[in-house]
């Protein structure tokens, strides 16, 4: 990093004003596309509409029509567009994407926000970790990390073993602890149950003066991430990143296996359809992509208006935005 970076210069100042925020987001975008630069790491810029998508029981996506008649996607990631890239031979990409989110709106959530993307051919696990750390270095400063297993997390904090505990323990467990159950909760069963707790008792207490790295899934959560045996447990490599109880980053040792891929789009259609919501076309391309012959590589998507609200001290996703979903 250059002397003259944005990330160099200290500490922020306070941001009193709109537009003294909206100064230091330009600061950070060119200090964004200067870490890439420097890397070697190339941008990309694949399109926001598509035919197609990615298919995920939990995040619905806003739809458009051309012509009135022919149905397109807005992304909720540029994944599969860059994964298309990647199999052509392109190299180390990354993108800077607004995506979008339907039914996400809060003081966290945006229904259109912007996500800093990338893939880097032959990392592993593990320098794909430290690599997003340096990332989320270039916003709040050299904080230190640790790295903690999903198991070991869960037995740490709440005493539970996700491999051993059944369903019904864990309803009896979220039940006791007077969890709130969000209404398809039952129906999903014992994932949605490790959810919920994680979400309310555990990220919470995540990232307290230092990043905490959340790493190795349960391969029943493995998403697109590639599965491996870790002793008696199979486990996903995918990891999760936190600060002061908020999620900034999710990364993945790609999964480049077009079968897998195929029989988890239908799984996850299958847990849609169960939730009474839409089924999503399959992305094609994607999957020929894949069959063509996906490079090993690891990937993660970090939320860049999350770290600029943690930068600027804002309690609000909307108060780090030229204009937030109600001012539009």
């Amino acid at each position: 990093m250059s002397p003259e970076s944005p990330a160099n210069r200290g500490a922020p100042p306070p941001f009193h004003s709109k537009n003294e925020r909206l100064h230091d987001r330009a600061s950070m975008l060119r200090a964004t596309r200067h870490f890439f630069e420097q890397r070697g790491v190339i941008e990309v810029d694949c399109p926001i509409l598509s035919a197609q998508t990615s298919i995920d029981a939990h995040i619905d996506l806003i739809v458009a029509f051309y012509r009135g008649k022919e149905k397109r996607y807005l992304h909720s990631s540029p994944e599969f567009g860059m994964k298309r890239l990647l199999a052509e031979g392109i190299g180390d990409i990354y993108q800077l994407s607004h995506v979008f989110r339907d039914r996400e709106w809060s003081s966290k959530h945006n229904p259109e926000f912007m996500m800093a993307e990338w893939y880097r051919a032959g990392f592993s696990f593990e320098e794909m970790v430290d690599e997003t750390v340096q990332f989320i270095h270039l916003f709040l400063g050299k904080l230190p990390y640790s790295i903690v297993s999903y198991r070991d997390l869960f037995l740490q904090k709440v005493g539970i073993d996700y491999l051993t505990i059944s369903e019904q323990e864990l309803m009896d467990d979220v039940q006791r602890r007077g969890l709130p159950f969000y209404p398809s909760v039952l129906e999903e069963g014992k994932e949605a149950l490790l959810n919920l707790i994680l979400g309310s008792e555990i990220e919470p207490q995540l990232g307290e003066g230092e990043l905490s790295v959340l790493a190795y899934y349960p391969a029943s959560q493995a998403a697109l991430a590639k599965k491996r045996w870790h002793g008696q447990e199979q486990i996903a490599e995918r990891f999760e990143v936190y600060y002061q109880g908020m999620e900034l980053a999710n990364g993945y040792h790609e999964l480049t296996d077009p079968h897998e891929q195929r029989e988890r789009f239908h799984e996850a259609n299958a847990l849609r359809l169960s939730l009474g919501k839409e089924p999503l076309p399959l992305d094609e391309a994607f999957l020929q992509a894949l069959e063509k012959g996906l490079p090993d590589c690891c990937g993660v998507a970090v939320g860049f208006d999350r770290l600029m609200m943690l930068r600027q001290g804002q309690k609000d996703i909307h108060e780090v935005l030229a204009w937030g979903w109600g001012s539009v």
